[in-house]
């Protein structure tokens, strides 16, 4: 169940029912709008002081941790297993995220979803989920390092 929430730059986004808004949590949510790459908490903490908010690290994990089972942000695992976080769309989709710069692509994967069905199917699972994250190098990255 989800309401709306008119945020500080006045666009209206979802916000989950049973999340309490506290001005930390506005900070952090502002923070992920503005945001086009998967960032850990750390990187998302040291950016809020950047901004002047007097935000505890505690608080952004936890705050991220709610985000997350709320269904509000993605998170992925980094190779180390430092887990980054991103508000995404709505909807399920897919991340082509390069390993150098971190910029975030979301797509579609309708033959991983046929494919997915499909095997889930063939072996008599049900009320399966799945993500998949592509990693590579962007464009840009691709220049600077050739």
């Amino acid at each position: 169940m989800s309401e709306s929430l008119v945020t500080a730059k006045g666009t209206t986004r979802q916000k989950a029912v049973g999340i309490r808004t506290t001005r930390q949590r506005n900070a952090i949510a502002s923070l992920l709008e503005d945001i086009d790459r998967f960032r850990s908490a750390q990187e998302l903490h040291d950016e809020l002081r950047r901004r002047g908010e007097g935000i505890g690290l505690t608080t952004v994990y936890r705050t991220l941790q709610s985000l997350a089972d709320a269904g509000r942000v993605d998170v992925l695992r980094t190779d180390n297993g430092e887990s980054v976080y991103r508000q995404c769309s709505n909807g399920h989709h897919h991340h082509l995220v390069c390993r150098h710069c971190g910029r975030t692509v979301e797509v579609a994967g309708p033959t991983v979803e046929k494919w997915a069905a499909g095997t889930a199917a063939d072996h008599g699972f049900t009320e399966v989920s799945h993500t998949l994250e592509i990693f590579g190098t962007c464009h840009s990255c691709a220049e600077v390092r050739s």
